[in-house]
């Protein structure tokens, strides 16, 4: 028994859909947000700034009696004179502060306060991260030069190996796997807090190299089942080829997967969320390749034929 992808490609399409606008309207709240201004909560590694992450010491003293009292904390640092700060509360026992760029003494006045109110901190779990405004600058242009070089180099060479159709169809399933992973984490920044950074970024160039890979592999197939049977029409054709490769498909997906996901359980925070984005976007990759790259070329050569068809009754 064979699957049919194209008898419910629209199916597909009204997934793909829901999926890029609940994510553009996501972005656009987010831009619309006077904390955020950006599509997604950019992290320190983008504006600049001082990130401090603090957590209160639980085993040897009795500061966890309560949760963190926000209002506390926003308090202390308006006195400073960083009441525009972002701030927020982690497990209820932990503080992470992103604010303007601190020095040694400022940061260690900001500590100090906050112990004085809220409780000792346990100093194995102190992070502090300062990143300089045109650093991060710089690291957010190169990113997105990095991605717009990645889309030219990839529709030349799919152009140069097949045709532009199937060029312009798998880069189609490109911008659908980083807009929906673009999406996902913009509603996650709503939601959650969570910031993208420079990994982000490397995320989104290695999702658009496995989804393109996997795109590579279908179309290979059904560029050969043409020249086999060309007599056939265009969907079935297709559907030959997702059956063709599904399994493999399936399986790289998986075996991928696994250890993204150790990562994203035991990784640590600093690559959680960039294992997230694969994770993410690997999966996307995994259904665009299948599901939209292949009907998308079935479908413009279907109509394609007919319309040449019709020239030639007419």
């Amino acid at each position: 028994m064979t699957f049919s992808v194209v008898k419910q490609r629209s199916l597909w399409w009204g997934i793909s859909i829901v999926f890029l606008v609940s994510g553009i309207i996501a972005m656009v709240i987010s831009w619309s947000n006077p904390e955020i201004r950006a599509p997604l909560r950019p992290g320190l590694d983008f504006i600049g700034g001082t990130r401090l992450q603090f957590e209160l010491e639980c085993t040897t003293t009795q500061t966890c009696d309560r949760p963190i009292d926000l209002s506390q904390a926003r308090e202390i640092l308006t006195q400073e004179g960083l009441g525009n700060s972002s701030i927020q509360v982690l497990d209820q026992y932990g503080l992470s502060i992103r604010t303007l760029p601190l020095d040694v003494n400022q940061r260690t006045r900001l500590k100090d306060k906050l112990e004085a109110t809220l409780g000792t901190f346990d100093p194995q779990q102190v992070q502090i991260e300062t990143v300089g405004p045109t650093l991060g600058r710089q690291i957010l242009n190169s990113g997105l030069l990095a991605l717009f070089v990645s889309f030219i180099g990839i529709t030349i060479y799919l152009t140069i190996r097949f045709q532009f159709d199937y060029a312009f169809f798998a880069l189609v399933a490109l911008v659908h796997d980083v807009f929906v992973t673009m999406g996902i984490f913009a509603i996650l920044g709503l939601v959650l807090g969570i910031e993208v950074d420079s990994l982000f970024v490397v995320a989104l160039l290695t999702i658009i190299g496995f989804s393109v890979n996997d795109t590579v592999v279908i179309y290979d197939r059904i560029r050969e089942n043409i020249k086999i049977h060309s007599d056939l029409p265009i969907n079935e054709i297709v559907d030959t080829a997702v059956n063709q490769t599904l399994g493999r498909s399936i399986n790289t997906t998986m075996t991928t997967l696994l250890p993204l996901i150790a990562i994203f359980i035991f990784g640590g925070e600093t690559l959680r969320y960039f294992a997230l984005a694969l994770i993410i976007g690997f999966v996307m990759g995994a259904y665009s390749s299948i599901f939209v790259a292949s009907t998308l070329l079935g479908w413009w050569r279907e109509t394609k034929n007919m319309k040449q068809k019709h020239a030639l009754k007419t």
